[in-house]
């Protein structure tokens, strides 16, 4: 006799979450791949474009298979104006596509983790591998043309050591104590993030139609540059090199190739990988100082977060997540 299990809350969460992503990159990629000139890097947006059309129909399957409402996520009728003039680099483009894989593989890496029935289980597993692939190809890319930017080499040392101080968890007063090799991978990382994050929303500002949303786009674009500012001075203290900025690689365009749902969606989205990123680097930081840093920049796209998520809903752009049932609402019938 077969058994058909339920969608746990966990597994119900990511599949939603994933279809609403993958809806908006959709949109994304579809503009990206009209004013891609480069065929290399036409060739691997095609690449994500594809797998990002698959997951759609496998979640559809899923969803229906439960009997649960199908999200409406985002529409190339609705979100998607492919006459607009090129807004992104090929540059832009195959850093965007970088960075879609190593945030998939943050997102399929916890999907994989909270799932029990063997088709989610196995889907998200199919989804980490696709995440692997979509990094080698921008990366080998990347390599090719001399834009990957690699992050800096420290010397070798001569023998191993132990930490003998406590100093070397103190950062407010006296002498500092070096960058630990973690500690610089996590700045390193965290600019190249903000970096594309300024570009993006150098971009969306421009396009934006809604005096509000343009507002809420170049207030993410200052606060991305203040964080790339204060991690490359942490850095050039230690005489680390920072990665460059990708400000140039958006053109002066003014025509929106998305809809203001669309990209004020991406934003938040963005701001909400920032704040795990960042929180992660809490962790990996022994240094007090560079903790305290962190908490009081993940504090400040909190409340950015929050002005975006207040200007969906004023809008009317919030689709509602999977939610448990108000009991006091349905015994008040």
């Amino acid at each position: 006799m077969e058994h058909n299990v339920k969608l746990s809350s966990a597994e119900t969460s990511q599949i939603w979450s994933s279809y609403m992503n993958d809806s908006a990159v959709i949109c994304m990629l579809r503009s990206l791949l009209v004013h891609a000139e480069d065929k290399e890097i036409h060739a691997v947006l095609e690449y994500a474009l594809e797998i990002s059309q698959q997951h759609i129909k496998k979640l559809t399957t899923f969803f229906q298979e439960a009997d649960y409402p199908l999200p409406h996520g985002f529409t190339e009728a609705e979100d998607l104006n492919l006459d607009a003039p090129k807004l992104f680099s090929d540059t832009y483009c195959i850093n965007f596509i970088s960075q879609l894989g190593k945030t998939g593989l943050n997102a399929y890496g916890m999907a994989v983790s909270l799932a029990t029935k063997d088709d989610i289980f196995n889907y998200f597993q199919a989804c980490l591998m696709e995440s692997v692939e979509l990094i080698k190809r921008a990366n080998t890319i990347m390599l090719h043309k001399g834009l990957y930017v690699r992050p800096p080499f420290l010397p070798i040392p001569a023998t191993i050591d132990f930490v003998k101080k406590q100093k070397f968890l103190t950062g407010f007063l006296g002498e500092k104590r070096s960058l630990t090799a973690l500690e610089i991978t996590h700045l390193y990382a965290n600019i190249q993030r903000n970096a594309l994050g300024v570009a993006t929303m150098i971009a969306f500002s421009q396009a934006a139609e809604a005096e509000d949303v343009r507002h809420l786009m170049v207030r993410g674009k200052e606060i991305a540059s203040k964080h790339i500012d204060i991690f490359t001075t942490l850095m050039r203290k230690d005489d680390v090199p920072a990665p460059m900025r990708w400000d140039t690689e958006v053109s002066a365009s003014t025509v929106a190739p998305f809809s203001d749902k669309l990209m004020t969606f991406q934003t938040t989205a963005l701001i909400s990988l920032g704040m795990g990123y960042y929180g992660a680097s809490i962790a990996s930081s022994p240094r007090r100082d560079i903790a305290v840093m962190y908490t009081r920049l993940m504090t400040e796209i909190g409340s950015f977060a929050e002005d975006g998520a207040n200007l969906m809903i004023k809008h009317g752009w919030v689709e509602e997540p999977p939610m448990s049932p108000n009991r006091d609402e349905l015994a008040k019938g």
